[in-house]
């Protein structure tokens, strides 16, 4: 008789029903509406501090209208993968716009961001070279680490002391390949981008930012970190993601021709994957047109970061070192980060626990996250109820 030992080790795995036993699971709520600064959930207007849509495109009519008019000419899908049948001349526009966006000489799409990294990482290092990365980096680069022939070193989050023992050990006649958040997804804090190029410089290394969310946040109209520190021409790889500032889904890669048509023969996440279908490349174009035409998106984007912020810090919030749209509130426990998204959800803010594997065990925390359709009088309302919650909590006094 089959022992079904699959379904067994399975069945093991019960902390999500512990949670549900608690009344704190926080996860999978269906949403009823657009994603705004405002959605309905049970049938219930929300305050949304949980999105990714940093530059709030992703509702915005005229991204809608850009999709449909792909959708009419066509299709809903391109039926395989770029390498085949899947490639459309708005594929290969898109990618143009986007090397001129980072400052680089070609591009490539994916048909998500996890997919970029997944592909691009696992494709670059052979057997004798080294992958260094930020302890903190995203779940996709470690990922594509794990797929990858090369060495795989991790070093201390933004430190480049310890980044440089790494490097120091690595042989001088072998690719070195720094790979880094441009902005850190969860803590909200910036690459030290100019140490960094620096080391590089010295050590013969190569660097890698995943932009994902700092595009349409840092640099000249939203050009990411590179632009940001106006090193573009130092960094030898951007990448990016099309579901957080430009309302979309999939992402890209943009670097010199020879390495993005290595990338394009070679990373297995693209050539096996059907491709971004028409009316998310069409929206995307949208987007980035919005952006730059719109620079006051960005600053009112900064302007509510930095409020929120300021009040999180006065108010006794550990906020840890965000400098960007993402405000880390910590909490340091799991339960706690739990009931707290629970009890605000009930009192109409919408936000994230953040727990381990994503963060460190001791480094739980609530996630708030602006968008440029944000106003003042919408974040004074959410550091309210968030005030009473923790204090409730017992967090903050």
């Amino acid at each position: 008789m089959k022992t079904n030992l699959l379904k067994r080790n399975c069945s093991r795995y019960t902390a999500p029903q512990e949670a549900q036993s608690k009344g704190i699971y926080p996860y999978y709520k269906p949403i009823e509406s657009e994603q705004s600064t405002v959605v309905k959930i049970n049938g219930k207007d929300v305050l949304m501090f949980g999105s990714n849509s940093y530059l709030g495109l992703a509702n915005d009519p005229r991204l809608k209208e850009a999709a449909i008019e792909a959708i009419k000419k066509y299709g809903t899908s391109c039926s395989g993968s770029r390498f085949l049948n899947g490639t459309l001349d708005i594929h290969v526009a898109l990618e143009e716009k986007l090397a001129k966006l980072v400052g680089k000489e070609a591009a490539v799409c994916f048909s998500t961001g996890f997919q970029v990294n997944l592909g691009v990482v696992s494709a670059l290092c052979g057997r004798n070279d080294y992958l260094l990365l930020d302890s903190l980096d995203h779940a996709s680069i470690i990922e594509g680490s794990r797929l990858s022939f090369g060495k795989v070193w991790k070093y201390n989050h933004n430190d480049m002391d310890n980044l440089e023992a790494k490097l120091k050990l690595c042989s001088h006649d072998a690719v070195k390949l720094i790979v880094t958040d441009g902005i850190f997804s969860m803590e909200g804090d910036i690459v030290p981008l100019p140490e960094m190029v620096a080391l590089a410089e010295q050590y013969d290394a190569d660097i890698m930012i995943d932009d994902a969310h700092a595009l349409g946040v840092l640099g000249h109209q939203g050009r990411g970190t590179a632009d940001h520190f106006g090193l573009t021409d130092k960094v030898d790889l951007i990448m990016g993601t099309f579901s957080k500032s430009f309302g979309s889904l999939g992402g890209f890669i943009a670097s010199d021709f020879d390495t993005i048509n290595y990338l394009k023969h070679n990373a297995r996440s693209l050539i096996f994957s059907a491709s971004m279908p028409p009316a998310n490349v069409a929206s995307v174009s949208k987007a980035i047109d919005i952006m730059l035409e719109e620079p006051e998106r960005i600053q009112h984007l900064w302007d509510v970061s930095n409020y929120a912020r300021k009040q999180f810090k006065e108010r006794g919030f550990d906020t840890g070192k965000s400098e960007t749209p993402i405000i880390p509130l910590f909490v340091r426990s799991s339960e706690k980060a739990f009931w707290l998204c629970n009890r605000l959800l009930d009192d109409g803010v919408f936000v994230t626990p953040v727990i381990a594997p994503a963060v460190p065990e001791n480094d739980t925390l609530i996630r708030f996250a602006l968008m440029a359709t944000h106003t003042f009088e919408q974040v004074d309302e959410a550091l309210d109820k968030i005030t009473k919650a923790f204090k409730e909590a017992q967090i903050i006094e």
